[in-house]
């Protein structure tokens, strides 16, 4: 199993690069572009396809880092 990477290892945001809009690391993706292709409706294999840059790893651990920051929001509000 591949160890989970914190956000900063995935994303980062730089005024110079992309206006300071969160990219993936080591390239000028906005990983809101990956969310945008996910409403759309398109697969990842889409996403991956139309942005080579970004690597599986990245857009799966990004993607795993939201769901588990989501679903600590509704356990928190849950708790209350």
């Amino acid at each position: 199993m591949t160890r989970k990477l914190a956000l900063t290892e995935l994303v980062e945001c730089s005024p110079g690069r992309v206006s300071g809009t969160p990219v993936f690391k080591g390239t000028r993706v906005p990983v809101q572009t990956l969310i945008d292709h996910l409403e759309a409706g398109d697969s990842l294999e889409v996403f991956l396809e139309d942005f080579p840059s970004v690597t599986r790893e990245q857009a799966v651990q990004f993607l795993e880092l939201a769901k588990d920051a989501a679903l600590a929001g509704i356990d928190e509000s849950a708790a209350r």
